[in-house]
């Protein structure tokens, strides 16, 4: 299993370079670029309003399923057309809910059309990783990982010839970004489906109330988890837009700097998603976990350290050579923002073993503290320090948030912990932050080459204190 995670998260991670970044920054970006800012700003607030009712969109049946189809993939005839049929149910029903908390919270009435897309959207892309979880579950990992950015590979096409042809008059409009991304998202879903059905031995959609019901009841506490995750993730972006006066602008300035938190995240899904379905099978067969949670563990750290230091002492400069709207001040969001990520690396990790073990109860109680945190903090700071308030208190939810999965996987699963390697990545981030700062300090030149040498030797670093290890790698992939 070590070698099929280390083969799988490196092809993962190239693909993903390949895709992702190219459509965050060549297309994503560019489209707020393209439009006025205000209207990024309420399109922000809607795209994170309507992720706060994901709870019923997914119902946690992306997590259950991949565990249990990892456990027992000979389910899949009996368990997919069911789930199949209630993810359309549950999809209708949060059109409907979202529709509600638009109404009551006064969103302009002329926003509703695009707040449908956006649902629409969401729908869409919780189908699409129910569908993934089934490839998954079954252990073709690298189908997976072409999947996974498949949606973006389409979306970069459409959105590339919506903003790059005269086939559209302009200014160009939000509402076509939103329909380019229902058109990819739904060729991705029609695609993954297939795939499926080709493995399907039989294949009859009808409603087995006594399984939906068990479905039901086994996937609550991964409903329950998704949905204080997405509060604690996403609350802040609405709370910033119907707070503040001059809300919709402060909203589009933490957009811009989360999309660069996002962008990293994209590391954190790939070995969340990766790892479950593996965490999974070797718990069920009893193997050993410790080599592989270490090893993860020390390769997301180093990447998120690295990178999270890098990306804070040049904050300012990336947001202005990015965003018409950057400035010194978006760049102070964007370098706590960017902070966050260190722990939230590291939650990617712990997190992901809790789920695949099982222990949502203890989980979801961290959680729900986690929300509490998150929205006292948010509802003390935005009003005096704006999104800048918003960005510090992400950074200290998510640190505390890595801190109890820590302690609550150390004492579920009676995981020895080595004091050799605790030092190891503590004493790595601080000769981290050490060489960041002295490279910027001291070296002269464009800050983008200080950036990137900044990026290099970190690399070198993180070699030298082993938390990379061309020896360990190879070791492990002649283990299997």
């Amino acid at each position: 299993m070590n070698r099929e995670f280390i083969i799988n998260i490196f092809f993962l991670i190239l693909i993903n370079l390949l895709i992702k970044p190219f459509y965050l920054f060549g297309i994503d970006r560019v489209v707020q670029n393209e439009v006025a800012q205000g209207e990024y700003g309420l399109y922000f607030a809607l795209f994170n309003f309507t992720y706060l009712f994901q709870i019923i969109n997914d119902f946690g049946l992306q997590n259950y399923n991949n565990r249990n189809i990892a456990m027992h993939p000979e389910l899949l005839d009996k368990t997919f057309p069911s789930i199949l049929l209630l993810k359309l149910g549950l999809g209708g029903i949060f059109l409907l809910l979202i529709t509600v908390g638009f109404e009551l919270l006064h969103f302009p009435t002329e926003q509703m059309p695009l707040l449908w897309a956006i649902g629409l959207n969401w729908i869409l892309l919780s189908m699409i990783l129910f569908l993934r979880s089934n490839i998954s579950g079954l252990g073709m990992y690298r189908l997976d990982s072409l999947l996974s950015v498949l949606d973006k590979f389409l979306l970069i096409i459409i959105a590339g010839i919506l903003l790059w042809t005269p086939i559209l008059p302009r200014p160009f409009k939000i509402e076509w970004f939103v329909y380019a991304q229902s058109f990819s998202l739904f060729l991705t879903a029609t695609i993954i489906f297939f795939l499926i059905f080709k493995r399907l031995n039989s294949f009859r959609l009808r409603i087995d109330y006594t399984l939906l019901k068990k479905l039901l009841l086994e996937s609550l506490p991964y409903a329950l988890a998704v949905f204080l995750m997405t509060v604690y993730f996403r609350i802040d972006g609405v709370m910033i837009e119907r707070m503040l006066p001059d809300g919709k602008e402060e909203a589009a300035l933490y957009a811009s700097a989360y999309r660069l938190l996002d962008t990293a995240n994209i590391f954190g899904f790939l070995f969340a998603g990766l790892l479950l379905p593996m965490f999974s099978s070797m718990l069920k067969n009893k193997e050993n976990i410790l080599p592989l949670l270490g090893l993860s563990f020390r390769l997301i750290w180093a990447g998120a350290v690295i990178l999270a230091i890098s990306c804070f002492f040049y904050r300012a400069e990336i947001m202005v050579a990015l965003y018409d709207t950057g400035s010194a001040y978006s760049g102070e969001i964007f370098g706590v923002l960017i902070l966050s990520f260190i722990a939230l690396s590291g939650s990617y990790i712990y997190g992901t073993l809790l789920v695949a073990k099982g222990i949502l109860k203890k989980m979801n109680y961290v959680f729900a503290t986690g929300l509490v945190l998150n929205f006292a903090l948010n509802y003390y700071l935005i009003p005096t320090h704006k999104a800048y308030g918003a960005a510090f208190a992400t950074l200290i939810t998510q640190i505390f948030i890595l801190v109890a999965d820590i302690v609550l996987a150390i004492k579920e699963l009676q995981l020895y912990v080595f004091p050799r390697w605790v030092i190891s990545v503590i004493s790595f981030t601080g000769v981290i932050l050490i060489l960041v700062w002295g490279i910027n300090l001291y070296i002269g030149g464009q800050w983008f080459v200080k950036f990137l040498l900044s990026i290099l030797a970190g690399g070198i670093v993180a070699f030298l204190f082993r938390l990379v290890s061309f020896s360990e790698i190879k070791k492990l992939l002649k283990s299997g």
